[in-house]
Order: C-alpha cells, then structure tokens, then sequence
C-alpha cells in the first residue's frame, strides 16, 4: 500500500471518504492533516474547539497534525505554510494526500497544482459522485453529524446546530447541495465506523460572525474561474459552538 496522508476537516465529507480510503486498502493513512486558527483553537473554518477535534481523532485512532495559521491569514501566507508542511511530508515518505472534495473542479485544480510542485499525489475518493447518493450512503453508513457552521446568506439561524437526518434534508432550499458542497454548511462528525467510539459533547450558543476578505483573495486560482463564479462567496456565518463533555 502506499503511504498516504488524509486532510482532515473533522465533518461528514472527510468522514465517508476516510472510510473509503480505509476500507480500499490501497493506501495506508498514516497522518491526519487539520488546520488550526491559533488565535482562537479552533478548526479553520468550521470553528470547532480543539478540545472536539483531539478527542475525535482519539477515536479514530491515527496521528494528527495540526498547522496552525492566524485569523488574519492571507493567500499568500497560507500557499507559504502549506508548502512547507507538504514538502516536510514528502521528506517523510508521504506519496499521496487524500481529501473529502465531491466537485469543485477548480479547488481541487489548485490543490493538485500545489501538490505536484513537492511530488505528491493528490487521492479523491468522493469524486463526482451524487452528493444525494453519497449523503444517504453516509446516513445508511451509521454515520451522525451535526452543522457547526452555516452561509448565512443562504441559511437561516435554525440551521446551525442541527443533527443531519431526513428532517434537515427536506427543510433545505433547493439553492443549498445537500452535502454544502460549495460551502453552504459545514460539520462535525462525531458517530460512525471509523470511530471506536462516539464523541460526546454539549451545544452551546449560536452567533453570526463576519469577515472581511483580504484584497489578494482575488489571486485565488478557484475563486476566478469562469465555470466556477456563479458560487456564492459570504463573509457572513452563522456558528453554533460545541463543547466537549
């Protein structure tokens, strides 16, 4: 098998795909690969305390590491981060990086694009598959996830915080994929058969944060693409805090 390491953004995509991967056996994951707001411990993005993440993984059972960059992270700083971490992982006999993407031609273009300059390969197991069929194969799986993050622009408060079952399926806008693909919600996967055993945790409150983008996001290599411009950019989340128990 080849070695191989798996970016992990703790929600249900990364979840189904691990455990793909893990099944296939033709890689062998040694690494998990998470990024971290330092100014605030939290995953990046889905805004997950630490405290979830560590013991998500403990469940889970493989090394995590963790690349710490600050809220006011800019492309620039990120690609610079990145491909130091990358390169440091090749050093080590890491030949592939798996991720959880389903069809976002143009991210996984610059993701490939960044990987190939250190000689890594980049692994999709989601790829191009029904995102309805892949949610139900996820829920028939035994898989439990909850929404931490949600677009406020296309997502209302009470959508934040909420187990993903049928009930939440149906109530979602026909403009919303069913897996947030294009960023309309993030999660928190806290059940299923890659853990030994459930994540317990509390919820806590929701707020609404906003943010201001850097001028040089517009130098994002899937953020100017044609195919892709009709994607709904917000600075605008709501987020719904978890805590460990």
């Amino acid at each position: 098998m080849e070695k191989a390491y798996f970016n992990w953004s703790t929600g249900k995509d990364s979840s189904l795909a691990l455990y793909k991967v893990l099944k296939e056996q033709k890689y062998r994951v040694e690494r998990l690969i998470t990024n971290i707001n330092e100014d605030y411990q939290r995953v990046s993005m889905h805004g997950l305390h630490e405290d979830l993440l560590n013991a998500q993984v403990e469940s889970i059972g493989i090394p995590l590491d963790k690349i710490e960059f600050p809220a006011d992270v800019t492309m620039a700083m990120y690609d610079q981060k990145m491909k130091h971490k990358t390169v440091g992982l090749k050093e080590n006999g890491f030949q592939n990086a798996i991720f959880g993407d389903i069809f976002l031609e143009d991210l996984r273009k610059y993701r490939d694009t960044q990987l190939r300059e250190v000689g890594i390969t980049g692994v999709y197991p989601l790829w191009k598959k029904d995102t309805k069929d892949l949610l139900r194969e996820f829920l028939d799986l035994g898989f439990k996830t909850i929404t931490v993050c949600v677009n406020a622009d296309l997502l209302g408060r009470e959508f934040v915080g909420r187990i993903i079952d049928e009930d939440f399926i149906n109530d979602l806008p026909e403009n919303v994929d069913v897996c947030g693909e294009n960023g309309e919600f993030h999660t928190f996967c806290f059940d299923g058969p890659i853990f030994s055993k459930p994540v317990d945790f509390e919820i806590g409150e929701k707020v609404l944060r906003s943010y201001k983008l850097h001028d040089d996001e517009d130098d994002n290599c899937y953020q100017k693409s044609e195919k892709e411009e009709k994607r709904k950019y917000s600075s605008n989340f709501w987020y719904c805090d978890l805590k460990k128990k």
